[in-house]
């Protein structure tokens, strides 16, 4: 009886010992499914960043921008074709907006933006008008340099003045104003070129760059045979109170004339806005420009008033005036100008301006220009906000 009792002990313990060599070897292998899922889960999550494997990372965002007018003018369109203003441009090449009385297509604007892996940005916008395309600006940024530095090469619109980096659809006014049009054209400083930017760890926003550019613009530089502008700013933005902002800056270009001569050409520019609810403002805008274009020196400024009503309205002034010119040219070349903006939605806009001006020569007459323009702006797609 005892050696049937130990034979039965022996056999249960061998039983229970398997039993339980069994379940470790189970568990054993419930955990190396659970660590392959982990490790796969881990190498999904890993593809799915911004890698070479993620196809979807290289898809850029795209916007279109459409800009369309219908403008009436005491000008025939023969007669406004190359017009001049007097000592600063002979007579015009193009003239890409609200050219004619009647109806304008001005502009389709395509724009796209990407990241390239984790060190760079990549832009592009391009313009197609009724007669071409145009590459209005494509250029690489850097994301990640130390000391809050960043670089951009390309072809881009420099960050010269207030307005001249700003696109036209995001500019207040239909019309760009008179003192760029007469130094820098409808263009502005755009071109290719090389930029360096620091914006300060301080409190206040403050912004330095400089940037080496070919020097295409041939209104004040355009010299054919290398590159020849450098531009130079210092930019600084600070509130006043809760309901003030002001921002101040100071630019130079300094450049070669198409005929090899010293430009220089010199910004000054202050922003005041004054909150007066979320979406009620009041801003007042400025800016100077003075040229030394070999050895003749000029001048001009622009001064406007906005007013947001609302969301959906917006109300304008602007005084343009041309006040320092060359010898035995006229230095009283004034422009007014009046605007009403109804935006219906967010990302669309209509605006009425009226504009007087008395710069311009009509086949080397010099005759007052009234005219009336009715734009229309669409935005569609990824789109960035727009400058202060």
């Amino acid at each position: 009886m005892r050696k049937a009792i130990a034979v039965s002990l022996v056999l249960y313990t061998q039983i229970l010992h398997a039993n339980e060599l069994s379940d470790l070897k189970e568990r054993i292998m419930l955990l190396e499914k659970a660590q392959k899922a982990t490790e796969q889960e881990k190498l999904q999550k890993a593809l799915s960043k911004n890698n070479s494997f993620n196809q979807k990372s290289f898809i850029p965002d795209i916007s279109l921008i459409l800009s369309g007018s219908a403008v009436s003018r005491n000008i025939k369109n023969s007669d406004y074709e190359g017009y001049g203003i007097d000592g600063f441009v002979d007579a015009v090449d193009e003239i890409p907006f609200n050219k004619n009385r009647g109806f304008n297509f001005n502009y389709a604007e395509l724009g796209m933006y990407s990241d390239v892996g984790p060190y760079f940005t990549a832009n592009a916008i391009f313009h197609l008008h009724p007669t071409g395309l145009e590459i209005e600006e494509a250029y690489i940024t850097t994301k990640r340099l130390p000391e809050n530095l960043e670089i951009k090469a390309g072809k881009f619109r420099s960050g010269f003045g207030r307005i001249n980096a700003i696109h036209r659809h995001a500019q207040h006014f239909v019309v760009q104003p008179l003192v760029y049009e007469a130094m820098l054209g409808v263009e502005g400083i755009n071109d290719a070129g090389i930029a360096l930017h620091w914006v300060a760890p301080t409190e206040n926003y403050l912004l330095v760059g400089v940037e080496a550019m070919q020097g295409n613009n041939e209104l004040s530089f355009g010299y054919p045979e290398t590159n020849n502008l450098f531009v130079a700013y210092l930019k600084t933005g600070f509130d006043f109170s809760d309901n003030v902002t002001a921002l101040v800056g100071g630019s130079i270009a300094k450049g070669k004339t198409t005929n090899n001569k010293n430009a220089t050409l010199y910004g000054g520019e202050l922003t005041l806005q004054y909150i007066i609810d979320s979406y009620s403002a009041l801003k007042w805008q400025s800016e100077y420009l003075s040229r030394d274009k070999a050895g003749v020196k000029q001048a001009g400024y622009y001064t406007q008033l906005l007013y947001d009503l609302n969301r959906n309205w917006k109300f304008g002034g602007r005084y343009d005036a041309l006040n320092k010119n060359a010898a035995n040219s006229p230095e009283d070349l004034r422009k007014y100008s009046a605007i009403v903006q109804y935006r219906p939605f967010e990302f669309s806009k209509l605006r009425l301006q009226f504009t007087k001006d008395r710069s311009k020569s009509f086949g080397g007459v010099r005759q007052t220009e009234h005219m009336l323009a009715l734009e229309f702006l669409v935005e569609t797609g990824a789109h960035g906000a727009h400058a202060f």
